[in-house]
Protein backbone atom coordinates (compact mmCIF):
# COMPACT_ATOMS: atom_id res chain seq x y z
CA UNK A 1 0.00 0.00 0.00
CA UNK A 2 1.44 3.25 -0.91
CA UNK A 3 0.58 6.48 0.86
CA UNK A 4 -0.95 9.36 -0.93
CA UNK A 5 0.21 12.90 -0.47
CA UNK A 6 -2.07 15.94 -1.25
CA UNK A 7 -1.30 19.35 -0.84
CA UNK A 8 -2.92 21.79 1.64
CA UNK A 9 -5.41 22.92 -1.23
CA UNK A 10 -6.45 19.24 -1.91
CA UNK A 11 -7.05 18.87 1.95
CA UNK A 12 -9.30 22.02 2.29
CA UNK A 13 -11.29 22.55 -0.94
CA UNK A 14 -13.76 25.47 -0.67
CA UNK A 15 -17.77 24.34 -1.54
CA UNK A 16 -18.15 24.87 -5.13
CA UNK A 17 -20.93 27.60 -4.00
CA UNK A 18 -17.66 29.71 -3.14
CA UNK A 19 -15.94 29.63 -6.22
CA UNK A 20 -18.03 32.49 -8.19
CA UNK A 21 -17.92 35.23 -4.87
CA UNK A 22 -14.55 34.23 -4.05
CA UNK A 23 -13.77 35.92 -8.00
CA UNK A 24 -16.28 38.35 -7.48
CA UNK A 25 -14.59 39.71 -4.55
CA UNK A 26 -10.67 39.13 -6.09
CA UNK A 27 -12.12 40.79 -8.71
CA UNK A 28 -12.77 44.30 -6.77
CA UNK A 29 -10.07 43.77 -4.74
CA UNK A 30 -7.82 44.12 -8.00
CA UNK A 31 -9.77 47.10 -9.43
CA UNK A 32 -9.85 49.09 -6.55
CA UNK A 33 -6.53 48.41 -5.90
CA UNK A 34 -5.60 49.06 -9.33
CA UNK A 35 -8.35 51.72 -10.34
CA UNK A 36 -8.79 53.83 -7.08
CA UNK A 37 -5.45 53.00 -5.28
CA UNK A 38 -7.63 51.59 -2.62
CA UNK A 39 -6.22 48.56 -0.27
CA UNK A 40 -8.59 46.21 0.78
CA UNK A 41 -7.23 43.10 2.67
CA UNK A 42 -10.51 41.26 3.69
CA UNK A 43 -10.50 42.72 7.46
CA UNK A 44 -13.40 43.50 9.13
CA UNK A 45 -11.85 47.07 9.40
CA UNK A 46 -11.71 47.72 5.70
CA UNK A 47 -15.69 47.04 5.34
CA UNK A 48 -15.76 50.92 6.71
CA UNK A 49 -14.14 51.93 3.62
CA UNK A 50 -16.45 49.88 1.15
CA UNK A 51 -19.47 51.20 2.77
CA UNK A 52 -17.84 54.71 2.34
CA UNK A 53 -17.17 54.01 -1.77
CA UNK A 54 -20.86 52.81 -1.87
CA UNK A 55 -21.87 56.06 -0.67
CA UNK A 56 -19.92 58.01 -2.49
CA UNK A 57 -21.26 56.25 -5.92
CA UNK A 58 -24.53 57.09 -4.23
CA UNK A 59 -23.67 60.58 -3.78
CA UNK A 60 -22.34 61.12 -7.41
CA UNK A 61 -25.74 60.10 -8.89
CA UNK A 62 -24.36 56.82 -10.05
CA UNK A 63 -27.16 54.87 -12.18
CA UNK A 64 -27.45 51.54 -10.64
CA UNK A 65 -26.82 49.79 -14.04
CA UNK A 66 -23.54 51.17 -14.37
CA UNK A 67 -22.63 49.90 -10.56
CA UNK A 68 -24.31 46.52 -10.80
CA UNK A 69 -21.47 44.41 -10.74
CA UNK A 70 -19.26 46.53 -8.58
CA UNK A 71 -22.07 46.29 -5.60
CA UNK A 72 -22.23 42.56 -6.43
CA UNK A 73 -18.20 42.31 -6.11
CA UNK A 74 -18.09 44.85 -2.68
CA UNK A 75 -20.90 42.03 -1.47
CA UNK A 76 -18.96 39.48 -2.31
CA UNK A 77 -16.00 41.19 -0.63
CA UNK A 78 -17.85 41.32 2.73
CA UNK A 79 -18.96 37.66 2.80
CA UNK A 80 -15.04 36.55 2.28
CA UNK A 81 -14.90 38.40 5.16
CA UNK A 82 -17.03 36.97 6.89
CA UNK A 83 -15.90 33.82 5.74
CA UNK A 84 -12.68 34.52 6.88
CA UNK A 85 -13.09 35.58 9.81
CA UNK A 86 -15.52 33.77 11.30
CA UNK A 87 -15.57 30.49 9.23
CA UNK A 88 -18.40 30.76 7.43
CA UNK A 89 -19.36 28.87 4.29
CA UNK A 90 -20.90 29.93 1.14
CA UNK A 91 -24.37 28.92 -0.59
CA UNK A 92 -26.03 28.73 -3.35
CA UNK A 93 -29.93 28.25 -4.93
CA UNK A 94 -31.26 29.19 -7.97
CA UNK A 95 -28.31 31.75 -8.69
CA UNK A 96 -28.60 33.59 -5.32
CA UNK A 97 -25.74 32.89 -3.02
CA UNK A 98 -25.49 33.35 1.04
CA UNK A 99 -23.06 32.93 3.82
CA UNK A 100 -23.79 30.42 6.53
CA UNK A 101 -22.38 31.41 9.76
CA UNK A 102 -21.30 27.97 11.51
CA UNK A 103 -24.35 28.60 13.74
CA UNK A 104 -26.43 28.32 11.18
CA UNK A 105 -27.37 32.00 10.49
CA UNK A 106 -27.71 32.83 6.68
CA UNK A 107 -27.23 36.26 5.41
CA UNK A 108 -27.03 38.08 1.95
CA UNK A 109 -23.51 40.06 1.91
CA UNK A 110 -24.30 40.77 -2.30
CA UNK A 111 -28.08 42.36 -1.35
CA UNK A 112 -26.84 43.91 1.45
CA UNK A 113 -24.23 46.04 -0.59
CA UNK A 114 -27.68 46.76 -3.07
CA UNK A 115 -29.38 48.00 0.31
CA UNK A 116 -26.40 50.39 0.83
CA UNK A 117 -26.25 51.68 -2.39
CA UNK A 118 -30.21 52.36 -1.63
CA UNK A 119 -29.24 54.22 1.37
CA UNK A 120 -29.72 51.46 3.54
CA UNK A 121 -27.40 48.64 5.19
CA UNK A 122 -24.32 48.15 5.90
CA UNK A 123 -21.30 45.84 5.17
CA UNK A 124 -19.46 46.78 8.13
CA UNK A 125 -22.47 45.90 10.60
CA UNK A 126 -23.57 42.66 8.27
CA UNK A 127 -19.96 41.69 9.39
CA UNK A 128 -19.94 42.32 13.03
CA UNK A 129 -23.64 40.79 13.33
CA UNK A 130 -22.63 37.57 11.09
CA UNK A 131 -19.16 36.99 12.75
CA UNK A 132 -20.76 38.19 16.45
CA UNK A 133 -23.29 36.46 19.16
CA UNK A 134 -26.16 34.23 17.73
CA UNK A 135 -29.67 36.35 18.09
CA UNK A 136 -30.75 34.39 21.21
CA UNK A 137 -27.18 35.12 22.44
CA UNK A 138 -27.78 38.80 22.17
CA UNK A 139 -30.17 41.45 20.91
CA UNK A 140 -29.30 42.82 17.01
CA UNK A 141 -30.16 42.32 13.71
CA UNK A 142 -31.46 38.98 12.70
CA UNK A 143 -29.44 36.36 10.34
CA UNK A 144 -31.80 36.21 7.51
CA UNK A 145 -35.23 36.98 7.44
CA UNK A 146 -35.31 37.11 2.84
CA UNK A 147 -35.97 33.92 0.52
CA UNK A 148 -32.78 32.15 2.08
CA UNK A 149 -35.01 31.31 5.14
CA UNK A 150 -37.52 29.17 2.46
CA UNK A 151 -34.52 27.73 0.72
CA UNK A 152 -32.57 26.05 3.06
CA UNK A 153 -34.64 27.03 6.61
Amino acid sequence: MTAQTSTPEQQYARPTAAARPVRWAADVVATMREGARVRLDYSAQSLWRVDRLIDDLRHEGTPYAAVAEVLRGFGAYAGEVIARRGGAEWWASGGDRWIRTPDGRLWDPIEEARRRFAGEGSLRLLCRDATGPAPHEAQGRPGFTGPAADHFG
